[in-house]
């Protein structure tokens, strides 16, 4: 029997750069579908038996309405499992305290961290409001049920020039490798498309580069260690940006991994990346899952196709 997998998938982000609404909410096909489905789509298909939802509780009825009960159903005809975690300002280590007037969520390793009591197996990390592909999907669900060190994780690794956004900077974990394993990820912002490759503040990128989506595979036991990497969070950083801190988990990752704690597969893929970073980019985004049905890369009755 194959080794059970579970799918978290971080939708609490407020979408500031959106313009207002909840974009991980956005429709993007005619049977208002979004992103999600197809990410939970080629989750199921790849093998995935469980899929965690991080939310916030203000979104809570929304999201439901929106997604939640019509993939709890989906699921169920799938032997799949769907839960929910809440992501929340005050969820932090014992003793801590929220600094006064913060208003900022934790980050991206917190967002995990609210799943810690929901994760006993191995597991992948995504975005709501990315589409990753399939490919990536299967060949990460293949190195987690393989058998590794709890110290082995792995990344999917995308090229540059397939994530970026027309309408805008976009921020990326820019990939240093070595042997086909991370030697260094540096979170890059403002980066945006230009007519010959990318660039961030007039430095050229060469858009060949790996880059990480936040699309990370991870053993069970690193929510342990993802603990303890949140209260040295608050031991240590909180206190001099109190404001403005964040426990990111690609950050986090590279710490460990340039403390030798950890070792980083990068699993590449040359699938093109897309999502709604801003309101201008729903309408692509629209434009390109038409071509991926049209094509047959999904059934137009989404779901339809999973055995």
């Amino acid at each position: 029997m194959e080794k059970k997998t579970a799918l978290l998938i971080m939708a609490a982000g407020i979408g500031s750069r959106f313009g207002g609404g909840i974009k991980q909410l956005t429709s993007i096909d005619a049977d208002h579908h979004l992103i999600i489905d197809y990410s939970i789509h080629d989750a199921i298909e790849a093998g995935f038996n469980k899929i965690i939802f991080v939310i916030r509780h203000d979104i809570d009825q929304e999201f439901r309405e929106a997604i939640g009960n019509r993939i709890e159903a989906v699921c169920a005809e799938h032997g799949v499992e769907v839960a929910y975690a809440y992501q929340s300002m005050t969820d932090i280590p014992d003793g801590a305290q929220v600094p006064k007037g913060r208003k900022k969520p934790w980050g991206t390793g917190q967002a995990v961290l609210a799943a810690r009591d929901l994760i006993d197996t191995p597991f992948m990390v995504i975005n709501a409001d990315d589409y990753y592909g399939k490919k990536a999907f299967h060949n990460l669900h293949s190195f987690l049920v393989e058998e590794h060190k709890d110290s082995e994780l792995c990344m999917a690794g995308f090229i540059l020039g397939n994530t970026l956004s027309e309408n805008g900077e976009v921020t990326r974990g820019i990939c240093q490798m070595e042997n086909g394993y991370l030697t260094d990820v540096c979170e890059t912002k403002h980066i945006v498309k230009t007519a010959d490759g990318a660039e961030a503040e007039e430095r050229r990128i060469d858009p060949a580069s790996t880059v990480s989506m936040n699309m990370w595979g991870l053993p069970a036991d690193f929510v342990g260690v993802l603990k303890r990497g949140f209260q040295e969070f608050f031991d240590n950083t909180v206190s001099s940006d109190p404001m403005g801190a964040e426990y990111l988990l690609p950050i986090y990752i590279n710490e460990l991994l340039h403390g030798g704690q950890v070792s980083v597969r990068v699993i590449d893929t040359d699938d093109k990346w897309f999502g709604v970073t801003y309101k201008e980019d729903r309408d692509s985004v629209v434009s390109e899952f038409g071509k991926l049905i049209s094509s047959g890369v999904y059934a137009e009755n989404l779901y339809s196709d999973l055995k």
